[in-house]
């Protein structure tokens, strides 16, 4: 293990915005795969006993947005239960309570993802970048209104810390070894079916 790995005793799952309505906005990435590994990645939070924060923005004020994927809170249910609900703040960083829940983890390391990449992911990384997290963006469980928004979205957050990874990354990571405890809890995750 390098000095600098992300592990189950280190890291914490931090999901924004994962919204029905927000995601059905998105064309960078097919919708289906960024659900799926948007669930894949509460799914190695549950398996490992990390640390999860959610959080949503507007889902009580506007219909378009709409609530978190309901699949969040059969896997995540206290998560899903304690989750952020942003009146409309864009970096949810700035939101006390989201920065709280994050802070309340205990961790300097997050793994981040949401929808879009270019808004509620970049703002929030580039602060938590700032305040002293090491960040690892899923670029496969995020997507943005473009390819282009996305990619640039993408190239800054690298461009000021953040290492730009993708679900099979974050999984092997953190299993290190396919045949220890952690890794027989993540095998299935890995899985593409």
């Amino acid at each position: 293990m390098h000095k600098n790995a992300f592990t189950p005793d280190n890291a914490a799952m931090v999901l924004i915005d994962h919204q029905v309505g927000t995601m059905s906005w998105t064309h960078s990435l097919d919708i289906n795969i960024v659900r799926k590994n948007t669930l894949k990645l509460a799914q190695i939070a549950k398996a490992l006993e990390m640390p999860a924060v959610l959080t949503s923005s507007m889902e009580d004020q506007i219909n378009f947005t709409g609530p978190l994927i309901p699949e969040l809170e059969q896997i995540l249910p206290e998560a899903f239960a304690a989750r952020i609900r942003r009146p409309g703040i864009v970096n949810a960083m700035h939101h006390e309570g989201f920065n709280k829940a994050v802070k309340a983890t205990g961790r300097k390391k997050l793994f981040v993802a949401g929808i879009t990449t270019e808004i509620c992911i970049t703002f929030p990384v580039l602060q938590m970048l700032e305040e002293g997290y090491e960040v690892q963006v899923s670029a496969d469980a995020s997507a943005s209104f473009s390819q282009v928004g996305n990619d640039l979205a993408l190239q800054r957050m690298h461009k000021a810390g953040a290492a730009i990874v993708t679900v099979p990354q974050i999984v092997s990571e953190l299993a290190l070894d396919w045949t220890s405890p952690n890794g027989r809890k993540l095998v299935s995750i890995i899985e593409y079916s």
